[in-house]
């Protein structure tokens, strides 16, 4: 059996999230269902990140185990003639036997699109959202740089998360403009149930002088959801990078003699 970790894009505008269920299709249905068209196995994949309905992903990151003599080079070449035009997996390598795609990431990188513009997007509209009014981004700027460091984030969770520990740390926060584009680009250890689109709600009525650019260090103190804003609509989201230790990809000595 070999262990193969892929790289995954999707459009998640069609799909009821990452995660494989009984109401609706998921991404990890439809990767399953070829992964187990091209081996002849019945494949379950786990991912890193459990995105949600509409919700896209340039980056997320997905293991399975496999006994098929497919290169782990290849999987790219063999599913993308299978997946559906809005699934594209971009690459593909053997790791070790006890790599785990969601257990062991070191970083995550989630991307916030918005168009602000009076009338919307007509081409971005299932990738950004739509913003009418002007945002003062000024505020905005120093509002994120606040969410930086180590904080308990209980507040930035929506009902249903499950974590054990809502302390994370943010490594980076930022918004920048480019265009009609407004973007909060976010890395951090790990993120709580609908975190980023709690920032980006709470980021978009700042920028409408709405709220005070000092609410998260509020919401750090209170731990009162009520303390934030409306959580942002999903198709703005994007999973960006997932990132790794490096020993994560370490072969055992036993692999490596035969590798070579």
């Amino acid at each position: 059996m070999k262990r193969i970790l892929l790289t995954v894009e999707y459009d998640g505008t069609n799909y009821s999230g990452w995660q494989r269920q009984l109401n609706g299709l998921a991404v990890q249905q439809v990767l399953e269902e070829a992964l187990s068209r091209a081996t002849g196995e019945s494949i379950v994949v786990t991912g890193a990140s459990r995105t949600d309905a509409g919700v896209h992903a340039l980056g997320q990151a997905v293991h399975f185990d496999t006994a098929s003599s497919i290169p782990p080079e290849k999987y790219p070449f063999v599913l993308n003639t299978m997946l559906p035009r809005d699934v594209r997996v971009l690459t593909s390598r053997e790791v070790p036997p006890d790599f785990h795609a969601r257990f062991m990431t070191c970083g995550k990188q989630y991307t916030y699109r918005m168009i602000n513009t009076r009338h919307g997007s007509a081409i971005r509209r299932n990738t950004h959202v739509h913003v009418p009014l002007v945002l003062d981004l000024a505020p905005m700027q120093r509002a994120a740089m606040t969410l930086l460091g180590t904080h308990d984030f209980a507040a930035f969770q929506a009902s249903g998360g499950t974590a054990k520990t809502t302390v994370r740390t943010i490594h980076k926060a930022e918004i920048t403009r480019q265009g009609d584009e407004v973007i909060l680009t976010i890395e951090g250890d790990a993120f709580l149930y609908n975190m980023v689109r709690i920032i980006a709600g709470t980021l978009i009525e700042i920028g409408y002088l709405r709220r005070g650019e000092d609410a998260f260090v509020k919401a750090f103190t209170s731990l009162d959801r009520l303390d934030l804003g409306v959580t942002a609509p999903p198709h703005g989201l994007e999973l960006t990078r997932v990132d790794y230790p490096e020993a994560a990809f370490t072969l055992p000595e036993s692999v490596r003699w035969h590798e070579d």
